[in-house]
């Protein structure tokens, strides 16, 4: 891959893929989860967590303010689709949240997408208690981790397409 400005040419040459840190959040009722890409947007790396304060705008505040730190061009939202695919009171929910986290980050030139996150949670459980983390071990980095599941898969379909 060669490095034309803020794109890098596919190795094929036919096209541009885009460069810059993605960030991940995995909504969830006490914590977000938050997980971050390396700058070629190969590999997901866990970062941490945003504790709900039970204000939404100081919450939002909080995952703006990670963001930046973090250097995101492109922020993707976990959308918990119900087992059908459809979108259920959970999904509207973080489809409420992800409409204001827009709205925030547009200005900055940020983008923001959503990807189903069916099955991180449990994948990234099965992920640690393979690590040995079980229990409040695991508790404590779960929605980090099941933010990272998603943003690798969600990096692994963009390198396929």
């Amino acid at each position: 891959m060669s490095q034309i400005g803020g794109h890098a040419q596919d190795a094929r040459g036919t096209g541009h893929v885009e460069l810059g840190r993605v960030v991940a959040l995995d909504l969830g009722a006490r914590r977000i989860g938050v997980a971050y890409s390396d700058s070629r947007r190969t590999l997901a790396s866990p970062w941490g967590v945003v504790e709900r304060s039970g204000d939404p705008a100081r919450d939002q505040e909080a995952v703006v303010e990670v963001i930046g730190e973090i250097g995101a061009r492109t922020v993707v939202v976990g959308l918990p689709l119900s087992l059908s695919g459809a979108n259920g009171p959970a999904a509207q929910a973080a489809l409420r949240e992800v409409a204001t986290l827009r709205h925030a980050l547009q200005p900055l030139g940020i983008t923001v997408e959503t990807a189903d996150e069916r099955f991180t949670t449990v994948e990234a459980q099965r992920s640690l208690t393979a690590a040995g983390r079980k229990g409040r071990a695991a508790r404590s980095v779960i929605d980090s981790a099941a933010a990272m599941v998603l943003l690798q898969a969600w990096l692994d379909g963009r390198a396929k397409a």
